[in-house]
Order: C-alpha cells, then structure tokens, then sequence
C-alpha cells in the first residue's frame, strides 16, 4: 500500500466520512503503532496498525451503496438516544458497518444513501464539490416572492450565507428546491425567516441518484455509477 493520509485511511476502512475521521483524529481516539496521532496530515504507511477507540481497522476492500426512502421518525445518524429516535440503520439488513451519507432530520423523508465509502460520502456532502440535492416542500402558508427571492438568492443565517438556490412552485403551498450545500435543517430555517413553516420535507435526488417509486421505509442496492 503506498502512503495514504490518515483521514482517507479511516474513511476508506468503513469508520466514519473524512470530516468525521478528523473529528476522531483530534479528539485523540486514533493511534499508529500503539501512539495517539492528533496531527490531522499523518500519513499511514504500509505495515502501519492503526486503531480507532481501541480497534484495529483496515481498508474495506468491497464497497457497497444502498439507497433508502426514509420514513418520518427516523434518524440519519448512527448515535441515537431515547429522544432522537430510531437510526436509519435499523431499515438495512446489512451484516458490516455503514453510516448514513447527508443530513435528513427526523420529521424529514425521502432519499438517503449509506455506504461504508468515505470517498464518496465526503463528495456527496462538501459545498466544494456541488453536487444538488433536490427536496418537494409543502409549507402552511401561501407562497411568497420574498420566500422564493430567499432560496434563489441566499439568506443569512447564524453559520453564514447560504448559497443560491434552485426554486420552482408547484403550487401556493408546495414548491421544489435543490441545494448544493446542507446546512443544518438549512429548508427550514430559511422558511423560518419568512414566518412560514415547513409542514412536509421529501427529498427525492442527490446528484443523479433519484428515489423514484421506492417506498417508504424500502431500500435497494445501487452502483457507484448510479450515484457519481
């Protein structure tokens, strides 16, 4: 194996995305031959050990992606609580680690992909890489030209600008809008600042990938092809 940095290391053996990689990297929950690594540019070497919170990993050989229609309720993450609610997890009966790619908060549904290919997670989630998700919205009030001006052009919020958007009305009370970013619970908050609520959030693509008629609740295996 010729050198590879740490975070992709990680990433590349089923842990975590890359980002979440360098959040176990400095939390100090990473060792190399037995010695706490918290430099963020270590390269791993062929021969190398390299342990996460105890456990010994190494590069996943077969990657492999599923596509989930998320139900409401559910959670994309894998650490949940009595008060967050079941993990998206618990929909794939897959016997190996995986982890959900995106956020999709809990009264959210629709797409979502879990893989264990850290790659792929990162280009699917950082802004640098662009890649649209596209999401159906149902609001309880009408439609407004200042909603619409919001998502085509950016508001801000607490973390920064967001970024111009795609927006297209179905209706007065329902519309299309496709990201290339994903702040927190960005569709919501920007709806927040037009007194207007979001009652219904479905996503239905990330980059080409589209849910189609999956159902609520079902998944299926897809290629990489499908998704890049």
């Amino acid at each position: 194996m010729a050198d590879i940095r740490l975070n992709k290391y990680i990433a590349e053996s089923g842990i975590a995305s890359r980002r979440g990689a360098e959040r176990f990297i400095l939390a100090g929950k990473v060792k190399i031959n037995g010695q706490v690594v918290s430099d963020l540019s270590t390269q791993v070497n062929s021969g190398d050990k390299v342990q996460v919170d105890g456990k010994l990993i190494k590069p996943i050989e077969t990657k492999v992606y599923f596509m989930l229609n998320k139900p409401v309720g559910y959670v994309s993450t894998s650490k949940v609580s009595r008060e967050t609610g079941e993990s998206v997890l618990k929909l794939i009966d897959y016997p190996d680690r995986l982890y959900p790619v995106g956020r999709l908060d809990r009264e959210s549904s629709g797409l979502i992909i879990l893989t264990n290919d850290g790659d792929l997670a990162l280009k699917l989630t950082h802004p640098r890489y662009e890649k649209e998700k596209e999401y159906e919205v149902t609001v309880n009030k009408k439609i407004s030209q200042y909603l619409i001006n919001g998502f085509k052009f950016g508001v801000k919020l607490t973390e920064g600008q967001t970024q111009p958007a795609k927006f297209r009305k179905l209706g007065d009370k329902k519309f299309i809008v496709i990201l290339k970013e994903g702040k927190n619970r960005q569709i919501r908050r920007v709806c927040q600042e037009f007194d207007i609520e979001v009652i219904k959030l479905h996503r239905t693509r990330v980059g080409k990938l589209k849910l189609g008629d999956l159902k609520s609740g079902k998944y299926k295996q897809v290629q990489i092809e499908d998704i890049k």
